[in-house]
C-alpha cells in the first residue's frame, strides 16, 4: 500500500492512532500503578516504624525491648526483605528475627521526624525509614525499619509485563479490525475498478451492479457519459454517411459531364473537372473512413484479439493476390486496444498494399512489450526510400507505378492509429522490402 493510495493513507492513520493511543495508555497506566505501589509501601513502612516505636520500652538498665512482636509476620521470616532494628548507643541493639545477617544503618534515624532514604540492606538495596525518640536520661533510642526494593520492583515489573501483553494484543486486534474495515470498505472500489477495466477492454457496454450511495452517483454519471458518447458517435457516423451519400450523386453528375466534355474535344476543361472530381471523391472516402473509425482518445476503446481478426484477412488476401504467400506470427491470445472493425480496416489496407508491391512473401508480426503493442506488416518488395516514406501518407499519393491504388489506404490507416493514441510508421523490412509498423499504447 503506497501513501499515494487511500488504503495506504487510512492504514497509516490507523497505525499512528493505535501507536499513540496504546503508548499513552501504557505509559499512564505504568506511571499511575508505580506511584500507587510506591505510596502504599511508603505508607506501610511509616505505619510499621511508628508501631515499632510504640512497642518499644526501656528496662531498668535502659536497654530497649519489645512488649510484643510486630503485627506483620514477614519481619519474623529469615531474610524475607522486611527488617527492623532498634539501637541505643551504649545500651545495645535489637534486630528483627528476619535479619539473620548484616545490619541497617541507624544514621537514618537522627531526628524525631520520620525520615526515609534508599540504603544497602542485608539482601540488597532497601527503602529505609527511621526516627529517634529521646529517653528520660541518656542517649536517644534509634528506630529503623526497611523493605527490599526488589519487592516493589517485582510487583511493578509483573504489572508492566502483563499490561504490555494485553495492550499488545489490543493493538493487534485494533490493527486487524482497521485492516478489515479498510478491506471491506474499499471492496466496492475494487469492483468498480474491475468493471471499468472490463468496460475499457470492451467486455461490457456499461458498469453493472449496485454500489454504495457515495459511489453510485459517480457510476450513474459514468454510465450516462458512456451511453451518450456512444450515441453521439453513432449519430455522427450516420450523419456523415448521409452527407457522403448526398455528395456522391452530384459528384457523379459532374464527373459524367466532364467525361462528355472530354469526348466533345474540350480536353482542358474536362481534365480540370475530372481532376477536381477525383480529389473530392478521395476526400469524401477518406473522411468517411475516419468517421467509421471507432477510435477516440476521449472514449474507452475495446480490445480486439488478433487470432479473431487476422485469419479472415489472410484468407481474403490469398484470393486477392494469388501466387503470393501471406503468414502471421504473434503470441496466442494477444489482443490490442482497438475496435475489431478498425483493426481489420487498418490491416487490410496494409496487407493489400504489401500484396501489390511484394515479390512473393508478406508476413505479419505482432508483440507486446513495455505497455506498447506493435504490429508489423513486412514484405519482400522494392521498398521505399527513407526520404519518401512520409510522402506516401498524403491523401491521393499512390506511389510510383500503376498498381491500381487510390492513395487513401495508408492515410486512412495512420489516421485510425492516431485516433487511438498510436501511430503508423514505415521502415526497412528484414525481408528487404517495406515494413509498416502499427504501434498502440
Amino acid at each position: 500500500m503506497r501513501l499515494t493510495s487511500l488504503r495506504g493513507r487510512f492504514l497509516l492513520s490507523i497505525l499512528l492512532w493505535v501507536a499513540l493511543g496504546i503508548g499513552a495508555i501504557w505509559y499512564s497506566s505504568v506511571r499511575l500503578f508505580t506511584t500507587h505501589v510506591e505510596d502504599s509501601y511508603h505508607e506501610e513502612l511509616e505505619v510499621h516504624v511508628r508501631e515499632l516505636g510504640g512497642l518499644t520500652e526501656l528496662d531498668a538498665q535502659g536497654r530497649p525491648h519489645l512488649t510484643r512482636p510486630l503485627s506483620d509476620p514477614r519481619y519474623a521470616q529469615p531474610l524475607s526483605g522486611f527488617y527492623w532494628q532498634i539501637s541505643r548507643p551504649g545500651f545495645g541493639e535489637l534486630k528483627s528475627p528476619s535479619m539473620t545477617r548484616g545490619a541497617l544503618d541507624h544514621d537514618i534515624a537522627h531526628s524525631p521526624k520520620i525520615l526515609h532514604r534508599i540504603a544497602n540492606g542485608p539482601t540488597g538495596p532497601t527503602i529505609v525509614y527511621g526516627f529517634i525518640r529521646d529517653a528520660e536520661s541518656g542517649p536517644p533510642v534509634h528506630f529503623v525499619i526497611a523493605t527490599d526494593e526488589r519487592h516493589l520492583e517485582r510487583i511493578i515489573s509483573a504489572f508492566t509485563r502483563e499490561l504490555t501483553v494485553w495492550l499488545t494484543l489490543l493493538a493487534l486486534a485494533l490493527l486487524a479490525s482497521g485492516l478489515a474495515i479498510i478491506t471491506l470498505g474499499f471492496r466496492p472500489f475494487n469492483r468498480l475498478t474491475a468493471a471499468i477495466d472490463a468496460l475499457r477492454k470492451g467486455e461490457q457496454r456499461r458498469i453493472a451492479g449496485r454500489y454504495p450511495d457515495e459511489i453510485q452517483a459517480v457510476v450513474t454519471d459514468l454510465n450516462a457519459y458512456v451511453a451518450r458518447n456512444a450515441e453521439i458517435v453513432d449519430r455522427g457516423r450516420v450523419e456523415a454517411s448521409s452527407l457522403a451519400h448526398s455528395l456522391r450523386t452530384p459528384l457523379a453528375v459532374v464527373t459524367d459531364e466532364a467525361e462528355r466534355l472530354q469526348e466533345a474535344g474540350q480536353c482542358d476543361a474536362a481534365r480540370v473537372f475530372l481532376d477536381q472530381s477525383g480529389r473530392m471523391q478521395r476526400q469524401i472516402d477518406y473522411h468517411l473512413a475516419r468517421v467509421r473509425s471507432g477510435g477516440s482518445k476521449a472514449g474507452v476503446p475495446p480490445r480486439a484479439r488478433l487470432d479473431e481478426v487476422v485469419p479472415p484477412l489472410l484468407d481474403a488476401m490469398h484470393r486477392c493476390h494469388p501466387g503470393k504467400t501471406f503468414s502471421a506470427r504473434y503470441p496466442s491470445g494477444l489482443s490490442v486496444p482497438m475496435d475489431a472493425d478498425d483493426l481489420s480496416e487498418t490491416l487490410s489496407n496494409l496487407l493489400d498494399n504489401a500484396g501489390k508491391w511484394a515479390h512473393a512473401e508478406i508476413r505479419i508480426e505482432a508483440r507486446e512489450a513495455d505497455g506498447t503493442h506493435s504490429i508489423a506488416v513486412q514484405d519482400d518488395g522494392p521498398g521505399i526510400a527513407p526520404e519518401q516514406r512520409e510522402a506516401v501518407f498524403e491523401i491521393g499519393h499512390s506511389g510510383e507505378g500503376d498498381h491500381g491504388g487510390s492513395g487513401l489506404g495508408l492515410a486512412i490507416s495512420r489516421a485510425i492509429a492516431r485516433d487511438y493514441g498510436g501511430d503508423l510508421t514505415l521502415a526497412q523490412s528484414p525481408r528487404g522490402g517495406l515494413s509498416a509498423v502499427l504501434t498502440l499504447p
